[in-house]
C-alpha cells in the first residue's frame, strides 16, 4: 500500500504553490474551482511521484494551538540526497526570509535534518 496523496489547508493558495515549485521543483496541476462552495486545490507532484494538494476555503480558521507539541500532523519531510543538500537549501529559505526552526544538525538518532517554517508557519523538515 502506497500513501495517495497528503492535503493541507492554507490561506494563499497560490503563494504556496510557487513556495512548492520554487524550492521543491513541484509540477502543479491547473487547478480547482468550485463556484458554489468557493473551495479551490491545486495538486502538486514532485519528482518521486508524491503529491501534495494545497486546498483553500474562504471560511477557513487558523487552530489556535500553533505548538509542534501537538496531536494531529505536524509537518512534511523532503528528503534532498546529503547532507550538504539539506545545508544549501536551508541556507537559501533562510536567506530568502523563511524561520529557521531547528538545525541543520544531526539528531540523537543520527538523523540528518533541518526544519524551516513556510510562509504560513507550517514545519517543513529537510533531511538527508
Amino acid at each position: 500500500m502506497r500513501i495517495e496523496h497528503v492535503a493541507m489547508y492554507v490561506k494563499d493558495l497560490e503563494k504556496a504553490k510557487v513556495f512548492f515549485e520554487t524550492y521543491f521543483h513541484a509540477v502543479s496541476n491547473s487547478g480547482y474551482w468550485n463556484p458554489r462552495t468557493k473551495f479551490r486545490s491545486y495538486f502538486l507532484t514532485f519528482d518521486d511521484g508524491a503529491r501534495l494538494e494545497l486546498m483553500h476555503r474562504p471560511e477557513l480558521e487558523d487552530s489556535k494551538d500553533k505548538s509542534q507539541f501537538r496531536t494531529g500532523f505536524v509537518h512534511i519531510a523532503f528528503r534532498t540526497g546529503s547532507p550538504e543538500a539539506v545545508d544549501a537549501l536551508t541556507r537559501r529559505l533562510k536567506q530568502d526570509g523563511y524561520g529557521v526552526a531547528s538545525g541543520p544538525r544531526t539528531t540523537g538518532d543520527g538523523y540528518y535534518e533541518s526544519c524551516i517554517l513556510d510562509l504560513e508557519g507550517n514545519q517543513i523538515e529537510l533531511t538527508v
